[in-house]
């Protein structure tokens, strides 16, 4: 049966990244992920996460990389260019640490520059940088179509490939996806649901998503990684006890690597 695997999620309400990772490891998950946003608003910095993650042994299995002001990496100026160097040093940091997977989206919002070859140069450097380190990186399917076939249609390196996020695929791809194109190229998973009203991030099964037909298509597409969970403890959730919605969690988990075992 898959491993499973679950977001280390910082804006959980009204909870901190350190009692969020603790119910983590009570429910029973041994990998995570973490979000290595550079955040200065955090309660808990992404170092003190790190650090109790290891002190827990809990494998990190990705960090996914920050997406402030993204949409400027299309654009000709030093905006762009410093966010090429703010990556760079993010992926060093990473791979420091013992972290060979990184996640990243392409563009914010669904207001974003049209795909370029200013943008495709910076991906590249980013993507050259991350395999001279010895990581490899993810692109996220987020809310427009098109970026990500731009990107990896140009960028065919082994050691980049597709973050596939069950819940956009759901609210914003109208469940519609080329898992054929990005056969063999996707590294990891986001898997969550929502009633497509929203990217709510709901515990899988708690909305409208057919998980039966994403897990197959998952397992066509030859993807080989963890059941990684990507939640949050908000919207009502958070009338139960932390320990309590990650148990449950755990529980789906293991319902959708079931899933992934029969189809």
């Amino acid at each position: 049966m898959r491993e499973l695997a679950v977001v280390i999620q910082n804006e959980n309400e009204p909870v901190n990244a350190i009692e969020t990772i603790n119910s983590i490891k009570k429910a029973g998950f041994e990998n995570v992920f973490i979000q290595w946003y550079d955040d200065e608003k955090w309660e808990i910095s992404q170092k003190e996460q790190l650090d109790l993650c290891k002190k827990l042994n809990l494998n990190i299995i990705f960090a996914h990389l920050g997406y402030q002001k993204i949409n400027s990496i299309w654009f000709d100026g030093e905006e762009g260019e410093g966010l090429v160097e703010q990556y760079k040093n993010d992926i060093r940091v990473c791979a420091e640490n013992g972290i060979k997977l990184v996640m990243m989206h392409l563009v914010s919002n669904k207001n974003a520059p049209m795909y370029n070859e200013i943008g495709l140069n910076r991906f590249k450097q980013i993507t050259d940088y991350a395999r001279e380190l010895g990581v490899r990186v993810a692109f996220e399917n987020t809310k427009l179509k098109g970026y990500l076939e731009y990107i990896l249609g140009n960028i065919t390196d082994e050691h980049v490939g597709l973050c596939f996020d069950a819940g956009h695929f759901h609210v914003h791809f109208d469940d519609i996806f080329d898992f054929d194109f990005f056969k063999n190229r996707i590294f990891a998973v986001h898997l969550h649901d929502n009633d497509k009203s929203d990217d709510q991030h709901l515990l899988p099964f708690d909305g409208t998503i057919d998980w039966k037909y994403v897990i197959k298509k998952l397992k066509d597409a030859n993807y080989n990684g963890p059941i990684t969970l990507e939640l949050c403890y908000r919207r009502g959730y958070n009338k139960m006890i932390l320990d309590d919605f990650y148990k449950i969690a755990y529980e789906r988990g293991i319902k959708l690597a079931e899933i992934m075992e029969e189809v």
